[in-house]
């Protein structure tokens, strides 16, 4: 207990970071994911193309890797980013890449027929999807959106590796100054996790939510 009462005002600070990190990232990295995932989608084949590449690139690389290759990298081809914008450019593209998946399986997940019946009204391509076609689509993408998400705010401790002092680097510190290593990352592990439970908890309030609106 005096441990964290000690370090408080540190791991204030630490979860402050953490949050900012994982929410900007999560809303950058689902606005670039839907692009990448209507570019899946298009029949311009150099768009598929393009989104296919990305997506393998960054699925394919570990987030520990995109994170060194921004930081120490871009530096050596005139590009010279801080520590919390070098994280935050990492995360957004390395989530997009999975989100842009989950939108997809979204779109594709509403029955052809609803694209049918609004091109028969004569309604234009974009009205029907936006009108018709995505509200359907984040419904049947959020649950695998929300563990996105989750997901994503556990990545945010690899940001500590290029010195932002997220949650991470916090317990870092307080254990190589109390030399109490464990009980420091146990004590931000249950950080994580109770940030996790309530993010789950959300989750699932948003789509008991949505399934009665659409059961209504």
């Amino acid at each position: 207990m005096d441990l964290l009462t000690n370090s408080f005002p540190q791991l204030l600070q630490g979860l402050a970071i953490t949050l900012s990190l994982g929410v900007v990232s999560f809303v950058l990295g689902s606005a670039l994911g839907a692009l990448i995932a209507l570019a899946r989608i298009s029949d311009v084949r150099f768009l598929r193309a393009l989104a296919i590449s990305y997506v393998s690139i960054f699925r394919g690389t570990p987030l520990l890797i995109q994170i060194l290759i921004i930081y120490f990298g871009l530096p050596q081809i005139g590009i010279q980013l801080e520590p919390i914008p070098s994280a935050i450019l990492a995360l957004t593209l390395f989530a997009a890449a999975y989100l842009s998946e989950n939108f997809r399986g979204g779109i594709l997940g509403v029955d052809i027929g609803q694209w049918e019946a609004a091109n028969s009204m004569g309604m234009p391509y974009w009205r029907t999807f936006r009108r018709i076609v995505f509200p359907q689509a984040i419904r049947v993408a959020t649950p695998a959106v929300g563990s996105r998400f989750i997901a994503l705010m556990k990545d945010t401790s690899l940001a500590s590796v290029v010195t932002v002092v997220e949650l991470t680097r916090v317990a870092e510190s307080i254990g190589s100054s109390t030399f109490r290593y464990m009980e420091a990352f146990f004590l931000v592990g249950a950080i994580y996790w109770l940030i996790n439970t309530l993010l789950s908890i959300g989750q699932g309030v948003l789509e008991r939510r949505m399934g009665r609106a659409y059961a209504t």
